[in-house]
């Protein structure tokens, strides 16, 4: 099964985002865009594996307090691909960093790339380039827990389904 871990987003959020959606459309951007329901951070993508029930566990042994995330106001890209981006935050890196040591000391596989912290609007993004002066509202929330997703393929695109989530405690 095609797994990643991720940050389910509140709808605050998923507004802001939406809006932005909107924006680029105005601009007559084509491309597949993120369906509300699927809207996420994702944190660690593991791609096939199935042993769910160990990476839970794994998960449940990260140390990190809530915290807030916040839409840092803008737009970039991977090449077509079109996300907004995250204000900095100290434990969302924190929480990466240990997330991607225990995927690691546990043997799970997982993209290494470096963590650049994004929510994806739109892939395979066609029209126009000129998308950086869009404003994404600097929607925020409070991050208390982060899920195991899974990802299925059908005839109308992607579909995420949360396998389990773990809380964020205060320490």
């Amino acid at each position: 099964m095609r797994l990643f871990i991720a940050i389910r987003l509140d709808d605050n959020i998923k507004r802001a985002l939406i809006d932005a959606q909107y924006e680029l459309r105005q601009r007559s951007l084509k491309g597949r865009f993120t369906n509300i329901n699927n809207m996420h951070l994702t944190l660690a993508f593991i791609g096939e594996y199935n042993e769910p029930e160990k990476v839970l566990e794994t998960m449940d042994k990260i140390q990190c307090e809530p915290f807030s995330l916040t839409l840092g106001g803008y737009i970039g890209n991977f090449g077509n691909l079109l996300w907004a981006g995250i204000e900095k935050e100290p434990r969302l890196e924190a929480l990466v960093k240990q997330l991607r040591h225990f995927l690691s000391t546990e043997q799970i596989p997982f993209d290494r790339k470096s963590f650049n912290p994004h929510i994806t609007l739109i892939r395979n993004a066609i029209g126009s380039k000129e998308f950086a002066d869009i404003e994404v509202h600097k929607a925020s929330m409070t991050v208390g827990s982060f899920s195991l997703m899974r990802s299925n393929f059908g005839r109308h695109g992607a579909v995420y389904t949360e396998i389990g989530s773990v809380e964020l405690s205060q320490t």
